[in-house]
């Protein structure tokens, strides 16, 4: 599980065991160490809500347009969740790497990130006592409906959905556990409905 040693080109590969052809299958992030000392260049997430921003509405080409306004909201003051945006030259340089290797860095810059959006939210992904639930929304520059892809409740398993249950009802947590499935089955693995 996780992610695997460095690649000669300095990016990680996520081993899965797999066929190279399958896509890689959910990494556990909880034994992960949290990175100390780290030093980059140009940030790769920005952290926003909980009174806190690393951006504004004039980032639209790093943030993506749901990134910064998200991060113009926060910065106004208005009542935004905690989360982070990974910046498009990520995506950009994810590309170039050719859809499997993540560009140095940001394995370690989204596990800093998380954390931090863990201790804004006094939740914790993958606990089913406080479970984080995370949207995963795609954006670019421009707004583009309907064509990026969304993945909601990422966290919930079949643990934390005995959590949420006991403390929202089974209808909405399985409800919601169902939805991810759903997405992550579609938008991740690209299987049909």
């Amino acid at each position: 599980n996780g992610a695997a040693a460095s690649s000669a080109s300095g990016s990680k590969k996520f081993k899965t065991g797999q066929d190279p052809a399958q896509p890689p299958r959910l990494l556990d992030i909880s034994a992960d160490p949290l990175p100390t000392g780290m030093v980059s260049r140009a940030p790769k997430v920005y952290v926003f809500g909980a009174g806190r921003n690393e951006g504004d509405a004039s980032m639209c080409d790093l943030l993506g347009g749901k990134g910064a306004n998200l991060a113009e909201m926060s910065r106004i003051g208005l009542s935004v969740p905690p989360g982070f945006t990974i910046t498009t030259a990520v995506c950009a340089e994810y590309n170039r790497l050719g859809n499997r290797d993540l560009p140095l860095g940001v394995w370690e810059d989204a596990l800093v990130g998380l954390r931090e959006v863990e201790a804004m939210a006094g939740l914790k992904l993958g606990d089913a006592a406080s479970p984080l639930l995370l949207s995963v929304r795609s954006g670019a520059a421009i707004s583009m409906p309907g064509m990026l892809d969304t993945v909601l409740n990422l966290g919930l398993n079949d643990l934390v959905v005995e959590g949420l249950a006991a403390k929202c009802g089974a209808a909405f947590a399985y409800d919601s556990y169902r939805r991810f499935m759903d997405m992550y089955g579609c938008v991740v693995l690209g299987m049909s409905h």
